[in-house]
């Protein structure tokens, strides 16, 4: 068994994805939110209240807020 599998190591795994971010015009970026505002989402309805402790439904109600406030861009 090669130590050189086709998938190669986790750090060239990272900067290809890095890399496809960078052509598309994408950061990625480690935000903290207050609890306030994910009672905001939840509040404006970008968010369902069981979702709370969802990551991937927090990070598409903070998708949907910015689309709303600086407009979609894509």
């Amino acid at each position: 068994m090669s130590t050189n599998d086709s998938t190669g190591s986790p750090a060239a795994h990272r900067m290809r994805l890095y890399r496809q971010r960078r052509r598309q015009g994408l950061r990625c970026m480690m935000i903290e939110l207050r609890e306030t505002e994910i009672e905001a989402f939840i509040r404006m309805g970008l968010l369902k209240p069981e979702m709370r402790n969802d990551r991937i439904a927090i990070g598409e109600a903070l998708y949907a807020h910015l689309d709303t406030t600086l407009g979609s861009i894509s």
